[in-house]
């Protein structure tokens, strides 16, 4: 039984959701979102998304609780956006942005230009004395997810000095270096 599944999305004020054949749309006042779906039956009844499996088959059930957490996060995403925040942790790593260019300095040879996708909004703080730390918005999670992790993967955090591109607020687990 999915719990997640059989809870009702709850649809804030300005966002207007429109389920025609086989496809959600969800418009806000930050953009629009469409996401397909098949063996689910998605009703729209007046503040609220209700979800309600055809079958009790186990590709049905798990479809449940994954088509309402998207759905919840579509809803979410145009009513107030989602933020995703990376730290840059060593000596002479920089982050700069030129409109939707970003360009990383992380101990390679060269600077690593990234071209991001017009509905990620990007913005780069650098303080003197801390972190340099790279701000990524959008109405879109998975995409902001997405290139955050696209990031992250050019220079992991290491565990023995923590040096990397970590998210803000991550763990890094450390280990002790070699003993003499």
């Amino acid at each position: 039984m999915s719990r997640i599944g059989n809870s009702p999305v709850s649809i804030p004020e300005g966002v207007t959701v429109s389920v025609k054949d086989n496809t959600i749309t969800v418009k806000g006042k930050l953009g629009e979102l469409t996401q397909e779906f098949s063996d689910i039956e998605i009703r729209v009844e007046e503040n609220e998304v209700i979800l309600e499996r055809s079958s009790e088959k186990k590709n049905i059930k798990s479809k449940h609780g994954l088509y309402r957490s998207l759905i919840n996060n579509m809803v979410e995403g145009v009513a107030n956006g989602f933020t995703k925040e990376l730290e840059l942790v060593g000596v002479g790593y920089r982050a700069s942005n030129q409109g939707q260019k970003l360009d990383l300095a992380i101990g390679f040879s060269h600077n690593i230009v990234i071209e991001l996708a017009p509905e990620v909004k990007v913005e780069t703080v650098s303080e003197k004395g801390k972190n340099p730390i790279i701000k990524l918005s959008s109405f879109d999670n998975q995409l902001v997810s997405q290139v955050a992790a696209k990031i992250r993967s050019f220079r992991r955090p290491e565990p023995y000095k923590g040096k990397g591109i970590k998210y803000v607020g991550e763990y890094i687990r450390r280990k002790a270096g070699k003993s003499a």
